[in-house]
């Protein structure tokens, strides 16, 4: 009880918020979700056509790394809140909603591991890969 009373006046040490802020970056938020889509099954490719156009050109030059990390991916991080946009290429013979879930999924469980809240992803398919071995003619 006498301790008690001994640190009844003390201040305790402040707090990590009240020290500074912290906030992520959209360029961050981008390069989590863009690695998280390409790992699930089906995803062909990342961006629409102009940014595939452009990586296929930097590609031939050598620069075959630039722009590809967040490429296909938009974020708009507002606080520790992010709405998230994926764009992608499917390969042919996958279902579109299993892959978007799938997309969904990875990029939200990916993101919100570093603390942040995804509030949405929305994703859209711009192009389906038809030259994948094994694809057919007709499917």
């Amino acid at each position: 009880m006498a301790d008690a009373v001994e640190n009844a006046g003390a201040v305790s040490p402040a707090t990590g918020a009240a020290r500074g802020a912290t906030s992520v970056s959209d360029e961050v938020v981008e390069k989590i979700a863009g690695a998280a889509a390409r790992t699930v099954p089906g995803v062909a490719d990342l961006g629409g056509d102009v940014s595939r156009f452009f990586n296929s050109v930097l590609d031939k030059v050598g620069l075959d790394q630039v722009g590809d990390a967040r490429r296909g991916v938009s974020a708009d991080v507002k606080g520790g809140s992010v709405v998230i946009n994926v764009v992608l290429v499917i390969d042919a013979g996958h279902v579109v909603t299993d892959v978007t879930e799938a997309v969904r999924a990875a990029v939200i469980e990916a993101v919100e591991k570093y603390g942040l809240t995804v509030t949405q992803v929305n994703v859209t398919v711009d192009d389906i890969e038809l030259n994948q071995p094994g694809a057919t003619a007709g499917a």
